[in-house]
């Protein structure tokens, strides 16, 4: 019985197979709890390691360039122990590519489309409050999506397909089936820390929407949908899944 095993790995040295756009959250203030947020380390590590054992060199850029910062809750290292089971992310606090990577962003208006083969949005605390109503997000993400390129954003920075548009001025998300962070998942966050962390839910103003599928699975569990080129993801456990939807996609 002979047994073969052959898969594709970025060793160093082999050619890139493409190039991938991140997008996350500059570092803001939540108006509702009052904490420091910007982006959940999980939803950064884990697609970035599947983009790049798949053979794909990323680019990360953020809402206003600059330095970012992790949501406290999501460093590994926090205190909290709350992701103390994410060795993915506490391996690449480890690298200095990556910390370096999260100093000095470009903002992404800084950043040509054209030179990408999709995006991905990194979701948070954050994008609550600096992807909702961002125009500029929303161009970027709209012209990726226009230009038949895989486009995917998962947990909170699905907030932005709330509103985003396409060019013939319909919601992006018309006619489509897609997820993000589920208001079961935002009642447990709720009761794990004592009080209201967003000032809204995704899942109850996405069902607001007409002419839309909203789904969700059950809370924390890895689901990701793709429906044509718009590949969504629920929460931080969803991350990967979604990355790999997005890297079949460019098959």
């Amino acid at each position: 019985m002979v047994t073969e095993i052959s898969s594709y790995v970025h060793f160093h040295g082999a050619p890139t197979k493409g190039k991938i756009l991140m997008v996350a959250s500059s570092p803001s203030l939540s108006k509702q709890t009052g904490w420091p947020i910007g982006f959940w380390a999980a939803e950064l590590t884990h697609p970035l390691r599947v983009f790049q054992e798949a053979g794909y060199d990323v680019e990360l850029v953020s809402t206003e360039g600059g330095k970012l910062e992790m949501d406290g809750y999501s460093n590994p290292t926090d205190a909290s122990g709350y992701s103390a089971h994410d060795i993915i992310s506490l391996g690449y606090m480890q690298k200095p590519e990556f910390m370096a990577m999260l100093e000095n962003t470009k903002k992404l208006t800084e950043v040509n489309p054209n030179e990408f083969d999709a995006i991905f949005l990194v979701g948070g605390q954050g994008p609550m409050y600096t992807f909702r109503g961002n125009a500029e997000l929303e161009k970027l993400f709209v012209s990726f999506y226009e230009m038949g390129k895989p486009s995917a954003a998962v947990c909170h920075s699905t907030t932005l397909l709330l509103e985003a548009k396409l060019s013939n001025g319909e919601l992006l998300v018309k006619g489509k089936t897609w997820t993000g962070f589920a208001d079961a998942e935002e009642e447990f966050a709720d009761q794990a820390v004592g009080m209201k962390i967003q000032p809204y839910r995704i899942e109850n103003e996405a069902r607001k929407i007409v002419g839309t599928t909203f789904k969700v699975a059950s809370p924390f569990s890895a689901y990701a949908i793709q429906d044509g080129n718009l590949i969504t993801g629920q929460q931080q456990n969803s991350g990967a899944a979604a990355a790999e939807i997005l890297v079949k996609a460019l098959g």
